[in-house]
């Protein structure tokens, strides 16, 4: 059985999952979904029996459990622990699958006695101390899966100990198992402790491994006959007790142990291994990727993409090297690098000319409002160094009524008539309006909302986060649109721009020059900042060109991420068909 699995890890390994492709912010903490998988078939394995072989010559597990009860009855009578309510014997329509032979199934409260923690009242700081003259008391945020508890985050007094816990805290070395809300969490106390009431301190009786137990309890108590409650599933004192236990002999319960422990040591080897590789290609990604982001111009730019090219397969192996790659084209299309300038093209100043005249016309004609002017752009503010042609210049230079919608009350949501937009129905940087849609009436749309009425070709952006700046343009669905106080919108009056700053926008880079506002725990851009984003502008024709040049990459890495998912498909195939052949 052993070299069954350890012949199938490169398709472990591969068996990466959706988690760690996402885009990897801290590749120390990440989760390598096909190893975990991994882990959670060598316990699967060692409960059923079949990581380890038996000795007929063992005593049988039903012996064993004989002995273990004649000392929980000895212990009942001392009045060391209490009776517990009793269940009736095992139905066979209960067991889940069948054991080896010398092994037997009992219930949980069998093998071990268990007790349920308490919590002072926090409004008592009599009952609370600081860490010095403290004891710690656990939570389960405190708890370290299949680890050790070093230290607590909190601490109670020795009043607390006496009036509400009325004993000595539980010894290191005890096992911990959370039952409420993070069913199954386990770990061994290294202090001396107190824990909270959605955690049990475990003790196995003479025979019982408790490293067994440590091993085999998380499984089993997820898969008990857990209730929902607010936050989460949880076991009640019944269905803890329900639980089934496969017990083995107790020699084969230390060589199960020992297996395990010597397969997960090998499980760490290899995730070990797989993190250094995914730093070392994203280090290689990022380093590559560079050398187009400092190409001095666009000619200079397609010689470092044409020798990037040649190794496509070997760097964009994942979906977070694939994400690199869109956000290096997105920053290499507005500095200028993507496509060579034009000198026939138009400068930007001259189309800035053209919006101002048109601007001045529609505020004589009173079709859009007299603002105050916004301040110049100082030297100190340009990120960057444009093109030749090109012009840095604030957005509401090019979309003179920019706003925000808002929300009106319930009675005016109805079953048809405009659509109304909320954050949420922005997705994958476009509008997803059938992702929990909603209308408002058409009257109300036109009289109190009439001020953030968008229009097909409209671009839109979430100023309130986590996260910020998603955007989107309004699609030709419907004619007219409305959007809450979370959106604000961007209308150009030259409106071939629109996909322009939507470009400009998607690649995120103004969010670390603008100033952000702290509301209720989130970030905000208010409109008035909304306004003063500095946009590169380039001449009309290079917006068309590089537009379309990054339509053509994208569509690109898209084919890459396809090819990944569908390569990823297969290596999940074959990890699944490899657990039903262990099992």
């Amino acid at each position: 059985m052993k070299d069954k699995i350890i012949n199938s890890f490169d398709i472990w390994i591969g068996a990466q999952g959706i988690k760690s492709r996402l885009r990897i912010k801290n590749i120390d903490n990440i989760s390598l979904e096909g190893i975990a998988r991994l882990r959670e078939l060598i316990l699967e394995l060692a409960v059923r029996g079949k990581l380890v072989p038996q000795d007929s010559h063992e005593e049988h597990a039903d012996i064993l459990l004989k002995r273990i009860t004649k000392e929980r009855n000895r212990l009942i009578e001392e009045g060391s622990i209490k009776q517990g309510k009793q269940f009736e014997e095992i139905r066979n329509d209960e067991i889940p699958y069948k054991l080896p032979e010398g092994w037997a199934w009992t219930r949980f409260p069998t093998v071990c006695n268990s007790n349920v923690g308490r919590t002072p009242s926090t409004k008592n700081p009599l009952f609370w101390s600081d860490k010095p003259g403290g004891i710690p008391w656990v939570s389960i945020s405190d708890m370290i899966h299949d680890g050790f508890i070093l230290e607590t985050d909190k601490y109670i007094s020795s009043k607390a100990a006496k009036d509400i816990f009325r004993g000595q805290p539980v010894s290191a070395g005890t096992l911990l198992m959370s039952f409420k809300l993070t069913v199954g969490k386990i770990s061994i106390l290294d202090i001396d402790a107190f824990h909270n009431e959605a955690i049990i301190s475990i003790y196995p009786f003479k025979g019982m491994n408790r490293d067994y137990l440590f091993k085999c309890l998380p499984e089993i108590a997820r898969q008990g006959n857990t209730k929902k409650a607010i936050m989460g599933n949880t076991l009640n004192a019944t269905s803890l007790a329900l639980l089934l236990i496969p017990i083995p002999p107790e020699k084969e319960q230390h060589c199960i142990v020992a297996k395990v422990n010597e397969l997960m040591s090998l499980c760490d080897e290899l995730e070990q291994q797989e993190t250094n590789h995914l730093k070392s290609h994203q280090l290689l990604v990022e380093t590559l990727l560079g050398t187009l982001t400092t190409a001095a111009d666009a000619k200079e730019f397609q010689t470092a993409w044409s020798s990037l090219a040649q190794h496509f397969d070997d760097l964009f192996t994942t979906e977070d090297s694939i994400d690199q790659l869109k956000q290096t084209i997105l920053q290499l299309a507005i500095m200028g690098k993507l496509v060579p300038q034009d000198p026939k093209d138009e400068p930007a100043s001259v189309l800035l000319g053209k919006i101002e005249i048109e601007k001045e016309r529609l505020i004589k004609e009173n079709f859009i409002k007299q603002e105050k002017p916004l301040p110049p752009i100082s030297a100190d503010e340009i990120p960057y160094k444009l093109p030749e042609g090109w012009q840095w210049c604030r957005m509401k230079d090019l979309c003179p009524n920019i706003s925000s919608g808002s929300t009106p009350p319930k009675i005016h949501f109805k079953e048809s008539g405009i659509p109304y937009l909320k954050v949420y129905n922005i997705r994958s940087q476009k509008i997803d309006f059938e992702y929990q849609e909603q209308f408002v009436d058409e009257k109300y749309h036109r009289t109190k909302l009439s001020r953030s009425i968008l229009r097909p070709g409209d671009v839109i952006m979430n100023i309130v986060g986590p996260p910020l700046g998603k955007v989107a343009i309004i699609p030709d669905n419907y004619p007219e649109w409305n959007c809450n106080q979370a959106i604000t919108f961007f209308q150009p009056l030259e409106k071939r721009m629109n996909k322009w700053i939507y470009t400009y926008l998607l690649a995120g880079t103004f969010l670390n020059y603008i100033e952000l506002i702290g509301t209720a725990g989130q970030d905000n851009i208010s409109v008035t900042k909304s306004k003063m984003i500095m946009v590169p502008l380039a001449p009309i024709s290079e917006q068309f060109r590089i537009v379309k040049k990054v339509d053509e990459l994208f569509a690109l890495c898209d084919r890459l991420k396809e090819g990944i998912g569908e390569s990823q498909k297969v290596v999940n195939l074959m990890a699944n068909s490899i657990v039903e052949h262990c099992n």
